[in-house]
């Protein structure tokens, strides 16, 4: 009987915890469901505009999460990113680049004023320590009016400009001009088979390479595992041309935009399929606990997928296979970079800079690379997002970037010492939908459509007002109960010892 009650007790405190540890999200997963149930808005639009956010924002939010490993808080200065990024549009589309060429060129041309953007930017965080956010704000606020006086007047003005599609009033860049003769949809209009082949070949070479050089070095490596993957990659790009030749499987799969159910489904099934080659043939230390896990996982969404009211919101939902690779790819970047020596440098730095610097780690170093990796990420992920849009508003698209970017991190669970790539995306889906139906939440309630930019503003100053002092409040919910726990075993002790 004793045992039940302490099993009780203990499932009792774990589920305290558990609430208590993600009562932000929590919180607003709560406004999201009532802002739904107000706005009275179908759920297949809402479905639709939370996914096409999704794939427009989140790389700019997996831009925060290195500098806020690494001692720097959430990084408002990631807008000096947005600002590079902008600037080579103005020239590749003065020059007449377009398609998916124009964008690499883009992406070219801004990780080099990216990375002096975020050196300079890491430089000021360094003589700020402490203050790294109010920092990074009010610099952002000034790369802003710098940025706005170099399109309005230095542009044509100062600086001889003669494109007639760019220039407004003979002189200063237009206010707004559209991408679609540029690089609209440069990525999200490449096609799932095209990423799944460059992948594959991308496979191919890394492990040829692996087994060329670890033969010729006499490195130890795992030969049965690189073969593996090599003839799963080669069996995978084979696939796709026999695949391609079937007309239902090819409409499916061979389009720009994917399916929302059947891209579901089909990524359950290979994950179950990773779990059971990495557990069985490659004989990886997965235990019987988290297979049975991806089954259970595996087997509810394929359920899910085929009931007729969460059937039909996944159908309506279509999204860009380039772009959310992408994605996948800031986030394997994000676990890469952190498992590193400079991932752990950074670590380190982040948990106790004192500390660091006595193991010999040059500390102000390891917070300028962190800066710069995070406004080149920025950068990139600007880029995806003004592709998405389409359109570009030139005095203003990067004026809400880091503070948008950061209300998405704290929502979905992090704080200014702790974020991960599942917190982003959690952050992102939970901020954009409730972006989108609480103007529509108050329309309904209030009966004035234009209020809906003023809630828009206020959502997101109080997202970032309530995350914060939510987590001031786990922070010392913490203290509390190792103070307690601290307290309890030094009485513990006190009575053994009588």
């Amino acid at each position: 009987m004793k045992n039940n009650t302490e099993k009780k007790i203990s499932f009792g405190g774990y589920l305290r915890s558990a609430l208590f540890q993600n009562k932000v999200i929590i919180l607003f997963t709560v406004l999201c469901i009532g802002c739904i149930a107000a706005s009275n808005t179908s759920l297949n639009y809402i479905a639709s505009e939370v996914f096409s956010r999704f794939g427009r924002n989140a790389c700019l939010v997996l831009a925060l999460i290195i500098p806020c490993l690494a001692g720097l808080g959430m990084n408002f200065g990631i807008v000096v990113g947005a600002i590079a990024a902008q600037i080579a549009i103005f020239f590749v589309v003065h020059w007449g680049f377009t398609g998916i060429g124009g964008f690499m060129l883009c992406a070219l041309m801004s990780t080099p004023m990216a990375i002096l953007f975020g050196w300079l930017l890491g430089i000021l965080f360094n003589k700020t320590k402490g203050s790294e956010m109010i920092t990074g704000l009010v610099l952002g606020f000034f790369a802003d009016g710098v940025y706005r006086l170099f399109t309005l007047y230095i542009i044509g003005g100062l600086i001889p400009y003669d494109d007639p599609n760019l220039l407004d009033r003979g002189f200063g860049l237009r206010n707004a001009f559209d991408l679609s003769d540029s690089i609209k949809y440069a990525l999200d209009d490449i096609s799932f088979v095209t990423v799944f082949r460059i992948f594959m070949i991308v496979i191919i070479a890394l492990q040829l390479i692996n087994l060329m050089i670890g033969s010729k070095k006499n490195m130890a490596v795992d030969k049965k595992e690189s073969s593996m993957k090599l003839i799963a990659a080669i069996v995978g790009l084979v696939l796709t041309f026999v695949l391609m030749a079937i007309p239902g499987i090819s409409g499916m799969i061979g389009g720009t935009r994917l399916v929302l159910s059947d891209t579901l489904r089909v990524a359950m099934i290979i994950y179950l399929i990773s779990l059971v080659v990495r557990r069985f043939v490659l004989k990886r230390e997965i235990g019987n606990d988290k297979l049975i896990r991806g089954a259970v996982l595996t087997a509810v969404v394929l359920v899910l997928s085929y009931v007729p009211f969460i059937r039909d919101i996944l159908r309506t939902v279509k999204i860009s296979a380039c772009t959310y690779a992408v994605i996948c790819l800031f986030c394997f970047f994000n676990n890469w970079i952190l498992d590193t020596k400079l991932g752990q440098d950074m670590r380190t730095v982040g948990q106790n800079r004192i500390v660091a610097g006595s193991a010999g780690i040059n500390v102000d170093k390891i917070r300028i690379t962190a800066t710069c990796i995070s406004t080149v990420l920025a950068a990139w992920g600007q880029l995806i997002y003004l592709q998405n849009l389409g359109t570009f508003n030139t005095v203003q698209q990067q004026s809400n970037v880091g503070l948008y970017a950061v209300a998405a991190l704290l929502v979905g669970g992090a704080s200014v010492q702790k974020a991960n790539n599942r917190q982003a995306i959690i952050g992102v889906v939970l901020f954009h939908t409730l972006f989108v139906v609480a103007p529509l939440a108050a329309t309904q309630l209030i009966g004035d459509s234009a209020i809906s930019e003023y809630i828009r503003m206020f959502i997101c100053y109080g997202v970032i007002a309530v995350s914060l002092a939510m987590h001031a409040w786990k922070k010392k919910g913490r203290k509390v109960e190792k103070k307690t726990s601290e307290d309890g075993a030094a009485k513990d002790a006190v009575k053994t010892i009588a």
